[in-house]
């Protein structure tokens, strides 16, 4: 999780209703990507929702949404689909993630075996600020358009049905660096096609983080918002 250069956080409603002038639900700009939105339930790494987000929607700025909308047309003639797991993600809850770090607690077996809990901060996997709360973020895979893909992975989200990138999303290990070697060689070519295609699509890749991508001509790049995540 990118952190970000402090700036002043832009507050809404806790109920807003239109969205934000420049903000557009994904599923509004092209519904055939997969949405698998972790933090508005259980599965993810805090074991609970996150707070701010009132649905599992993906809410992206209209120009990464656009971009994005893009990356999708040029793989699906592969038979390929985009599944995104977070985008848009409100200042309340990378301030909520921060406060559950900070509590601590030992290994999770599932997100971050090798670490105590205390420790994602200052290892760069849970970030006092994210990129995500400008809108031009999101954490996303791909997976095959017609079904069941690879294995499930042993770290990281386990449901979503994608290809092999040799962890899941979320895995707070090394394993996710993007160029981390040793790797399978499916792991690593998966990888490879995805960062080739967002790319092309205008998005740059955190190094750190195999599946996190933000747009590189953001048009929000010192603000971050705080309205929830909601479906209309």
């Amino acid at each position: 999780m990118l952190a970000a250069i402090l700036v002043a956080t832009i507050p809404l409603p806790a109920h807003a209703g239109p969205l934000p002038a420049g903000f557009v639900r994904l599923a509004d700009v092209d519904p055939t990507i997969g949405q698998d939105i972790r933090y508005a339930g259980h599965e993810n790494f805090l074991h609970r929702k996150a707070s701010g987000y009132e649905a599992p929607v993906c809410i992206l700025t209209e120009q990464a949404a656009n971009a994005l909308s893009g990356v999708q047309k040029a793989i699906a003639a592969d038979g390929l689909t985009l599944v995104v797991f977070d985008c848009y993600r409100p200042a309340q809850a990378v301030t909520d993630m921060g406060k559950w770090t900070r509590e601590g607690g030992p290994p999770d077996p599932q997100w971050y075996p090798k670490l105590k809990r205390s420790d994602l901060i200052a290892k760069g996997y849970v970030g006092e600020l994210s990129s995500h709360s400008r809108g031009s973020t999101l954490d996303v895979a791909i997976a095959r358009a017609d079904g069941p893909s690879a294995s499930k992975p042993a770290c990281g989200a386990i449901d979503a049905v994608t290809l092999d990138f040799g962890t899941g999303f979320d895995c707070f290990d090394p394993l996710s660096e993007t160029s981390h070697r040793p790797l399978g060689r499916e792991a690593a070519a998966n990888r490879k096609l995805l960062v080739d295609a967002m790319r092309a699509g205008g998005f740059k890749n955190y190094a750190r983080e195999w599946w996190h991508f933000t747009l590189a001509n953001e048009p929000f790049p010192i603000q971050r918002f705080d309205f929830p995540v909601s479906a209309r």
